[in-house]
């Protein structure tokens, strides 16, 4: 196989649980990683190829300084549901990220959402995730779509969205991943396959599109075999 091209990563949401996955099998792959972070106290890796810096997301200006000379910008951010508002983080952050990234020359940027983000496309699922799961993070989901549809509208910036379905705290595996340009991924018979997928490995699969053209400008739900 071909070495893979290391890279400098600029990721934001290092310190969310599948940031911390991702910002360590990029230091393993010999990537050059800036965790762009909240809170730096909250990011207990040492790595002579990582730098931790502190920024506030929702502002081009703070992120830019950041993004300049980086290859490509990973976002591992999550916003928590909210009953009583909408949620809007995802929505403002990539508005910023966006802004920061011309600014700074990048072009390049992977980001992760959740299978079901378009509203009718929970329609086959169980029972249980249709009425119970969907409407408890509908606030989230309708965020995320609105963000994906944000990328869409952004002409001159190469972008990916991964689409997981639930997450589990499970590092890396080797298993295959089943992949689906949609809201979720079908088995034969257009039923959703598979209802959790480990973090690693979620991270396993953003890390493997730096050095692919596959995906680019587009959505991908993602499972585990």
């Amino acid at each position: 196989m071909a070495e893979s091209v290391r890279m400098k990563i600029a990721v934001l949401g290092a310190t969310g649980q599948t940031g911390q996955y991702l910002v360590n099998q990029a230091l393993q792959q010999g990537h050059t990683v800036t965790a762009i972070v909240r809170n730096p106290a909250k990011l207990t890796v040492h790595h002579d190829n990582l730098k931790v810096v502190e920024a506030d997301i929702f502002s081009a200006d703070s992120l830019k300084t950041h993004f300049k000379g980086q290859d490509v910008v990973i976002s591992c951010l999550g916003f928590p549901a909210s009953f009583f508002s909408g949620v809007s983080g995802y929505t403002q952050s990539m508005t910023s990220m966006i802004s920061a990234m011309r600014e700074a020359r990048v072009n390049k940027i992977i980001t992760m959402t959740s299978w079901y983000t378009e509203p009718n496309s929970g329609a086959q699922s169980s029972f249980l995730i249709r009425f119970l799961l969907l409407p408890m993070i509908r606030s989230v989901l309708t965020n995320m779509h609105e963000m994906e549809k944000l990328l869409h509208k952004t002409g001159d910036i190469s972008w990916t969205v991964v689409r997981p379905p639930g997450l589990k705290n499970l590092q890396a595996s080797a298993q295959e991943f089943l992949t689906h340009e949609g809201y979720f991924v079908p088995d034969g018979s257009g039923l959703p396959v598979g209802s959790a997928v480990g973090r690693g490995d979620v991270a396993r699969f953003m890390l493997s599109l730096l050095n692919s053209n596959a995906w680019v400008n587009k959505g991908v739900a993602i499972t585990t075999k």
